[in-house]
């Protein structure tokens, strides 16, 4: 019976504030690369991890019976793996998966915890963790379902450069809309307008008056605000919205750190404008993955769309790289590689 050395990211302190790296740990333990008698677990080898904003929240010590991480265990988050033993009849050994699995290199998982079979191996696996994964169903369903758009609307998308924003600006284009896209350093302004097809991008940091920077870009306002940073930025936008837009609310990573929220005080043009403001949860859309698949593939083949991965290599490295996302400091989707096939 084979054992291994099992590398782990664990949470070492509960989160107040802009987490830290010296919040996580990382430790080995031993794993044992067999599966319990009579288990319908999985165990796997993860090759590619995702670090994501929403991992912050459930970092912090929050009120009991609520969902966090568990202190001194490994954290939780989406990755693509190597089935090595499964005790469930869907997946056999050697599939590749995506879903939720551990940061650590090893991981025996319910199998309800894995979201779906790779089945297209001609794109890059790493892709599962972003564009062809949970980002990428979240910029699909925000845009299409929520933010229903239609030819020659006008788009606005903040964090547009992350593993969210580049793509519903792309998506935008190829439906025919107007689209600009705001961010937070020059190298991703010129990324959004050089790679990435959007008609204009500014750095927010530049604009005093995110008010009278969207009245420039948008002198007829605003059919669809893609909402990834919440705070300021959409109460400027509240300003800015058209008669009958839309305002998909995808994540709020400007708030995720503060000890006390800011209000936004431009709500009332929610009545007057009639726009419509809806959150969204990725999962509630995950039965159109295969449509999804349907739809992107083709593109990503042909290069009509295309995708900015940031890519930090080993586990040790994935403290720098999930706390480099709140400064901005990843270009594109944040990546851990843990181990290639």
């Amino acid at each position: 019976m084979a054992h291994v050395r099992n590398k782990q990211v664990i949470l070492r302190d509960y989160v107040s504030g802009f987490p830290k790296e010296t919040d996580m740990s990382i430790v080995e333990s031993t794993l044992t690369l067999k599966l319990p008698e009579a288990s319908n677990e999985v165990l796997l080898k993860n090759l590619y991890l995702s670090c994501d904003p929403y991992m912050q929240i459930l970092m912090t010590n929050v009120e009991p019976g609520s969902v966090s991480y568990a202190h001194s265990l490994p954290l939780t988050g989406l990755g693509v793996a190597k089935v090595l033993e499964s005790g469930h009849p869907d997946y056999k050994k050697g599939d590749l998966i995506w879903g939720l699995t551990k940061l650590e290199e090893y991981s025996l998982v319910p199998s309800t915890q894995i979201q779906f079979k790779i089945e297209h191996t001609d794109v890059p696996l790493s892709y599962y963790t972003g564009i062809l994964g949970m980002p990428g169903m979240t910029a699909y369903a925000g845009f299409f379902e929520v933010g229903s758009p239609k030819k020659g609307d006008k788009v606005f998308v903040s964090a547009a450069s992350g593993a969210v924003g580049q793509l519903v600006g792309q998506f935008a284009k190829l439906t025919g809309c107007y689209v600009v896209g705001s961010a937070g350093t020059k190298e991703k302004v010129d990324l959004l307008k050089n790679k990435l097809g959007f008609d204009e991008a500014f750095n927010y940091k530049e604009e005093p008056d995110l008010n009278a920077t969207l009245k420039r870009y948008f002198p007829e306002g605003i059919d669809i605000y893609f909402d990834n940073v919440g705070g300021k930025t959409l109460d400027a936008v509240l300003l800015n919205m058209r008669v009958h837009g839309r305002i998909p609310v995808c994540g709020m990573i400007s708030q995720y750190n503060l000890a006390q929220p800011e209000g936004v005080t431009n709500l009332t043009n929610l009545i007057y404008k009639r726009v419509c403001m809806q959150g969204f949860v990725v999962s509630d859309f995950y039965h159109l993955y295969p449509k999804f698949l349907e739809f992107l593939l083709p593109h990503i083949r042909e290069g009509k769309v295309v995708y900015v991965e940031d890519i930090a290599e080993g586990l040790e490295n994935g403290p720098a790289a999930f706390v480099g996302l709140f400064s901005g400091r990843n270009v594109g989707k944040q990546v851990l590689l843990v181990a290639r096939e």
